[in-house]
């Protein structure tokens, strides 16, 4: 009679024959388990998901490694990425690619911001390296777990802010840790662009509200995986393509888009944390879509010997021009920064980019400190591969974005009540508004967990 042998017992027994270290060297990863130690010479194995947007653009950025496998829930989308990359195996579903391919090292996610969470947790607890887009995560808690997850299995991380990466971002750092402009008790942070008309404009709705019509899914999409662990709603165009980010179900708004962007540099340089408190104005926000317009004011305490700050986000409009900004002389037109110290204001782009202080003569006159941080060559993508294979972090890896993201998120749940909330970042609660906290941790459709 055969018996059968446990695969623990077995291992057990091979390495009492053999030693641990011989086993672990003929044994696959897969089986083991954790993240593959990739040699700096060697091309790692790279996955994307979610490949018809953004995701082309990381995956193009990253052709120095092995694209070995392609997923998007929509064939015709992502078609000319899958095109692009004959050899790579290509899925539907993400979790039977991560079953499937065991030789994955690295996953790229450029999916809606709702499936974000559930797709890169299932990543990290396969033991793979994880680059995901902006803003991360759909609501807060989701970071907090992410960014614990990706701590615990000891996987390279970056959150796609490729501003982090630039020249911009580490002048501002330097010039404000270098005390060029004093203390900063205060930022305007802003983004003059709106998202209305929602999606498309041909549907016969009222103002914010869903479609009626519901046509069929088109061929190639998957419409089920596509809404992922958001509540089910029929397909339209005013969802899918592109246009998903104007809603609460699917995107984080203009306060996920851009502002992970353009508060990455101050949260860096200012060494921000969790705000005490976020008050929000809105026009034209609704229970289904994001505000037309609106004003969020963040309050952060000290952080050692810098002093607490307001940082007001301007939303489909933009702060008052600075009395010192020069006659003749635009602000960013898209959005940026204006970090306002004691002795002088930075002047920033959205990504933290073309920092100058204002006015110009102030930047001339400044004696700028010695360039202290280091740089990063060939971009944000590139940051990512060489975290995976040098051990050490990345930039922008889920410890420094998942509190960055939690940031982008409050301010969202601020939106969607119109009001002040008062944050317990420990308990992750919101203390003086319970309605609140429904937005803080969003529940999934049945069938889904992270």
């Amino acid at each position: 009679m055969s018996q059968r042998i446990d695969r623990r017992d077995l291992f057990a027994r091979a390495a009492a024959a053999a030693g641990a270290a011989a086993v672990a060297a003929i044994v696959p990863r897969h089986v083991l388990g954790g993240p593959r130690n990739i040699p700096p010479s060697e091309k790692m194995n790279v996955a994307g998901i979610g490949i018809g947007g953004m995701g082309a653009a990381n995956l193009r950025n990253l052709q120095t490694e092995n694209i070995v496998a392609l997923c998007d829930v929509d064939e015709r989308y992502a078609g000319g990425t899958f095109a692009r990359y004959p050899d790579a195996k290509r899925y539907v579903d993400y979790r039977e690619m991560l079953d499937r391919e065991k030789d994955i090292d690295g996953v790229v996610i450029a999916t809606p911001d709702h499936t974000h969470a559930v797709i890169s947790m299932a990543a990290i607890r396969a033991g793979k390296h994880v680059y995901c887009q902006k803003p991360l995560t759909h609501d807060v808690y989701e970071a907090r777990m992410l960014a614990q997850a990706a701590k615990e299995a000891k996987v390279a991380t970056q959150m796609g802010i490729q501003g982090h990466s630039g020249e911009g971002a580490r002048l501002i750092c330097e010039w404000v840790w270098a005390g060029l402009i004093g203390e900063v008790r205060e930022v305007d942070a802003w983004c003059s662009l709106t998202y209305y008309p929602w999606g498309h404009a041909s549907w016969s709705s009222q103002w914010g509200e869903r479609p009626k019509e519901t046509p069929e899914v088109p061929e190639g999409l998957n419409w089920d995986l596509w809404i992922g662990p958001a509540p089910m709603r029929p397909y339209h165009r005013a969802y899918h393509p592109r246009t998903w980010r104007c809603w609460w179900d699917f995107g984080s708004g203009m306060m996920g888009d851009r502002g992970a962007h353009t508060f990455d540099p101050v949260f860096w340089a200012l060494k921000l944390g969790a705000p005490e408190s976020i008050d929000a104005t809105t026009c034209g926000n609704t229970p289904e879509v994001h505000p037309l317009s609106a004003i969020v004011t963040y309050r952060f305490p000290a952080r050692g010997d810098m002093p607490p700050v307001k940082l007001i986000w301007y939303e489909g409009t933009r702060p008052p021009r600075p009395l010192d900004l020069e006659d003749g002389r635009q602000m960013p037109a898209e959005g940026g920064a204006l970090i306002k110290g004691t002795e002088g204001t930075i002047m920033c782009g959205v990504y933290g980019n073309s920092p100058r202080i204002i006015p110009e003569s102030k930047m001339q006159a400044a004696k700028l400190p010695e360039k202290t941080l280091p740089r990063v060559g060939g971009g944000h993508e590139q940051d990512w591969a060489r975290a995976c294979k040098s051990g050490e972090p990345a930039g922008a890896d889920f410890s420094y974005s998942g509190p960055l993201a939690e940031v982008c998120c409050l301010g969202n749940v601020a939106q969607r009540v119109d009001a002040r909330i008062e944050w317990d970042a420990e308990k992750m609660q919101v203390t003086n508004l319970a309605e609140a906290n429904k937005y803080v941790r969003g529940e999934y459709r049945e069938g889904w967990k992270l």
